[in-house]
């Protein structure tokens, strides 16, 4: 796998200029992992998806951005060059998941080890295809940091989802038991008791853009 900054010139946002520190005081770095073939989607990236006119990997690129995260890595695999060529995400180190048909677990583990050696206390990881968690959830997950051995998750009505924060203590074994779709999800239900659920009900939706029915939510 191989990463390196976007060069692209940015489309009518300002850059950040320095690291977002979180509550704790230590940098939480955004970690979005954009890499699937949308195989229910006729195998249409779902980094490419339209939305509000642009690939949709912009648009989650902007949520982690206005929530408060200043430095993104975006993992990339189907089609990964047809993203670059199209999306603009300056500022943003893309990581190529060649092995990214094996699921989403693989592209955890290529974004976590890309995170190493960055500095960064935590990662606040989201997905391409939740178009309906915005600034705002993100904003309060990143609230939940306290160090790196912090974990967080935005909850809808009681239940765990998106986006989740891993402090680096986590970073290590997450990506040891990252397999398939699962992603973090083994781990997570491992240490469930330590774990502060943010309920961001009341300002996300989170729902999936997996199936063609699904495309109603993108605009």
């Amino acid at each position: 796998m191989t990463h390196h900054e976007a060069q692209n010139p940015p489309r009518n946002a300002a850059r950040p200029t320095a690291p977002a520190a979180a509550a704790g005081g230590g940098e939480v770095m955004g970690l979005l992992l954009a890499a699937g073939g949308g195989r229910r989607l006729g195998g249409r990236p779902k980094a490419l998806l339209t939305h509000r006119g642009r690939p949709l990997v912009e648009h989650a690129v902007g949520v982690l951005r206005a929530g408060g995260c200043a430095r993104i890595h975006v993992v990339l695999g189907a089609e990964a060059a047809t993203v670059r060529d199209r999306a603009e995400l300056p500022g943003c180190v893309l990581v190529d998941n060649p092995e990214w048909a094996e699921g989403m677990g693989s592209s955890l583990r290529a974004g976590l080890t890309s995170l190493t050696g960055t500095g960064a206390d935590a990662t606040l990881v989201s997905l391409v295809d939740q178009p309906g968690i915005g600034p705002e959830a993100v904003a309060r997950v990143l609230a939940a940091y306290g160090s790196s051995g912090s974990l967080a998750a935005a909850a809808y009505d009681g239940v765990r989802g998106h986006p989740v924060l891993f402090g680096a203590d986590h970073w290590a074994e997450i990506a040891a038991t990252a397999t398939g779709d699962r992603g973090a999800r083994a781990y997570l239900k491992a240490h469930s008791d330590s774990i502060t659920l943010v309920e961001c009900g009341d300002v996300a939706r989170p729902y999936d853009i997996d199936t063609e029915a699904d495309l109603v939510h993108l605009e």
